[in-house]
């Protein structure tokens, strides 16, 4: 009824009466007439309730020094009923306060009154001696450092809802794995949100749709596996859409690629202190089949994914153009260890760097991913300084060269000699045990 509409929102049960004898009063006074008699349903609740202020509390939580008979006094005129103890005052709360629920509200009324202009700062009392427990959990360090990561790359920062329509859902899950709620607030959102990619590609279509066809979007937040406690994961996903002048009006204007992706995730995984060089192509279905990789840990789990949006995802999401992104696992395996601030020790070597070259001819489908692991797997990889591929012959002229399905790949390998410099022996040690490694693992031949 409309009268329980009021009554919900805080209106003051017991003034119902004199607020209708009011009325009364006003019509008669105005137009005049003879009023019936009241006819009233029910019995006016009782609300009242008593709550105790120690004297001590409006000092100890406001620094604010206030007598005793000075508390009585504003308490009263504010409308409450009091009984001044040894201690403490009891007090009485009238019907049209609802807001006062305990100890700290009448603190609050007396300081509000005995002015809030005496208020003070006045540092905390140090509980614990020496150096104070950390506030922020491991993982909320985390999610700070990569928030702050991906927003110093140019990317701006979405919230989005936790639950999304039941279609866009699917494009990243199956049927059976979709969450249902049971009392959504909305058609278009009846369903948990199982990756946070869907919630920034609408807000790219909702942006596009109004004329802002280049997005650099970001989030970080829940998503869910499951309805109960635990079945969620930490995720931090970037999105960009459009030109690579959305990060920054300095930037050369191009087309975003997927290695735009890869170079912000690396960047992201490195602020919060995760070292993942494993790279594969087991993307989920959702990414480009051909663009797109995931990024796996010491231990193996995947701490992040990046490449292209599927064109098929893009379809259903209305949106134009090619889109990249990248989703970060804040709660990873490895990744619960922390990140270790200490900076390492300085190191600047006297000796010469030492950089050779290898080709092998490899069948065309094996990765250079691969090939740069084989090598890095060397019983002298503690030499090694950086290992980087620099050239691929591949197509038909690669073919007539070396033979059908094949290629050649191309890499060099620099090492830092630590103590003394490399002896030719030692050179020549190197380098047999690398064609080795990558001959065993991959099947390649030095050219």
């Amino acid at each position: 009824s409309d009268a329980r509409y009021r009554f919900e929102r805080g209106v003051d049960p017991a003034y119902a009466l004199e607020g209708l004898d009011l009325a009364i009063g006003m019509i008669l006074d105005c137009c005049g007439g003879e009023p019936s008699e009241i006819a009233g349903d029910g019995a006016i609740p009782d609300v009242s309730r008593q709550s105790s202020l120690r004297l001590a509390r409006v000092e100890s939580l406001t620094g604010m020094k206030v007598s005793a008979e000075r508390q009585v006094e504003i308490l009263e005129s504010l409308g409450f009923w009091t009984e001044l103890g040894k201690d403490r005052i009891v007090v009485s709360v009238p019907s049209w306060r609802p807001d006062i629920e305990g100890e700290a509200d009448l603190v609050e009324e007396v300081a509000r009154i005995a002015s809030l202009s005496k208020l003070k700062g006045a540092p905390l009392r140090r509980v614990d001696k020496g150096v104070a427990r950390p506030v922020l959990t491991p993982l909320q360090n985390r999610e700070r450092a990569a928030r702050r990561a991906i927003a110093s790359l140019g990317y701006n920062e979405c919230v989005t809802y936790s639950f999304i329509d039941d279609g866009l859902a699917r494009q990243f899950c199956g049927a059976d794995d979709l969450i249902r709620l049971e009392n959504p607030i909305s058609t278009a959102m009846n369903v948990m949100r199982p990756d946070l990619l869907p919630c920034l590609l609408a807000a790219a279509a909702r942006n596009q749709a109004r004329g802002s066809p280049d997005l650099a979007l970001f989030e970080v937040g829940p998503v869910f596996q499951g309805g109960k406690p635990g079945e969620e994961r930490l995720n931090a996903t970037g999105l960009l859409v459009g030109d690579s002048a959305a990060r920054s009006p300095h930037a050369r204007s191009r087309a975003v690629d997927l290695f735009d992706a890869k170079a912000d995730v690396e960047a992201v995984l490195s602020a919060i202190g995760v070292s993942a060089k494993a790279l594969t192509r087991d993307a989920a279905p959702y990414w480009h089949p051909g663009r797109s990789g995931r990024l796996r840990d010491a231990s193996g789990s995947v701490a992040a994914e990046f490449g292209e949006i599927n064109p098929r995802v893009l379809k259903a999401t209305k949106i134009k153009g090619i889109a990249i992104g990248f989703t970060v696992h804040l709660d990873g395996n490895e990744i619960a260890v922390g990140r270790n601030f200490a900076r390492s020790a300085l190191e600047l070597p006297e000796l010469q760097v030492v950089e050779r070259d290898f080709a092998f001819v490899l069948d065309e489908g094996v990765e250079a991913e691969e090939v740069l692991r084989a090598a890095e797997s060397s019983e002298f990889s503690k030499h090694f300084e950086k290992v980087a591929v620099f050239d691929e012959f591949s197509g038909p002229k690669a073919e007539e060269q070396f033979g059908k399905g094949k290629k050649s790949l191309a890499f060099s390998v620099r090492l830092q000699p630590r103590e003394r410099s490399f002896k030719v022996e030692q050179l020549e040690e190197i380098c047999a045990d690398i064609v080795k490694k990558v001959s065993d693992r991959v099947g390649g031949q030095l050219r």
